[in-house]
């Protein structure tokens, strides 16, 4: 038997809002259960902390923006003003667009730092200049101090740091050099401190040896890492600046190239070990949180979206006003759920 037309009018509603308080909490425990993964895995490891893109906080303006044009909306579905409720409605929509497309704004500026979804270390090991191969420039050694490339003491002028990589990248990929029109070699490559040597273009050790599978692997990560702007670690940029890494909460120091413990210690050799070894779950977590947020933010505009077109056709108000309310406190709730995680991942680490 159906009891549904049993119901009174005030059970219904109740039980609609129950039904949509029952699905808010399911959502507040998925965050929270990933909010507290992201807290135990930073406590006792290497974290990468950068800050966060302007994309994100363009985004809350968006959708703080379009909370209220939902609230607005509800008003005037109250006060049967169906216009206003219309454009209200719509605007909502509109400012909801404008949030998911500042996210993937935002992802896009987290990645031209170096920061995705999977990056598989925190430190560069095979390609780090210096640990194998390094550059000299018209016979003096190129030296990098872990912020700029040095020559004769003083910071490589960024047009010779692109003919660099130019130099590099015509050797890395196959380790062989074309022919030089010009005759000049202002660049030169040297393996472990040692100069190498072209015959019959290929790139060989001080011995007239070839290069080796090992060596030109990490040779073309080296290119690589130039290409990027990548010095020590996976994240572009300058440390202390860019972005930092915390051990156990605590900020590390980084000078000559090395991490120190706050105390001024140099990290002990399991901890180095454990840094070259550690992947940055902090990037993953960013981007696990705010992404299964997005898709909750895209599903509620779904229903934004057919209550735009329902809100457009001769449909009676007061069914409409209730889905209207519902849509509300479910957006609202995702705009603060959206507040909750940008204040934690900027506050947490």
């Amino acid at each position: 038997m159906d009891f549904s037309n049993e119901l009174s009018p005030e059970t219904r509603v109740k039980m609609k809002k129950n039904l949509l308080y029952v699905g808010i909490f399911s959502i507040v425990m998925l965050f929270a259960g990933l909010t507290s993964a992201y807290y135990v895995n930073m406590g006792g490891a290497f974290w990468v902390v950068t800050p966060l893109p302007s994309g994100f906080y363009w985004s809350t303006l968006f959708i703080g923006l379009s909370s209220l044009s939902v609230f607005l909306a509800l008003r005037m579905a109250k006060t049967n003003k169906l216009l206003a409720m219309r454009l209200f409605l719509l605007l909502s929509l509109i400012l909801g667009v404008g949030f998911v497309l500042y996210q993937f704004k935002a992802y896009k500026q987290l990645q031209s730092k170096g920061v995705y979804f999977v990056n598989r270390q925190i430190l560069t090991t095979e390609g780090r200049y210096g640990s194998y191969f390094s550059i000299t420039y018209q016979g003096a050694d190129i030296a990098f101090d872990g912020r700029d490339y040095r020559w004769n003491g003083n910071v490589l002028a960024k047009d010779k740091v692109e003919k660099m990589k130019a130099f590099l990248l015509s050797i890395a990929p196959s380790g062989k050099k074309a022919a030089n029109p010009t005759g000049k070699e202002e660049f030169a490559l040297k393996y472990k401190n040692e100069p190498m040597i072209f015959l019959q273009g290929n790139l060989c050790y001080k011995d007239s040896s070839k290069v080796n599978f090992t060596d030109l692997s990490r040779l073309k990560e080296l290119s690589d890492n130039l290409a990027l702007g990548r010095g020590d670690f996976f994240v572009y940029g300058r440390y202390g600046e860019d972005f930092v890494i915390k051990f156990n909460g605590q900020k590390l120091d980084y000078k000559d190239r090395q991490l120190y413990l706050p105390t001024g210690q140099k990290l002990s050799a399991y901890q180095q070990n454990k840094a070259a070894e550690t992947a940055d779950n902090a990037s993953s977590f960013l981007y696990i949180l705010t992404f299964l947020h997005v898709l909750h933010i895209v599903a509620a505009m779904l229903y934004l979206l057919v209550l735009v077109v329902r809100g457009f056709m001769s449909v009676p108000l007061e069914k409409f006003t209730l889905s209207l309310q519902l849509g509300g406190i479910f957006w609202h709730f995702l705009g603060l759920l959206w507040l909750y995680l940008l204040l934690f991942l900027k506050y947490i680490p």
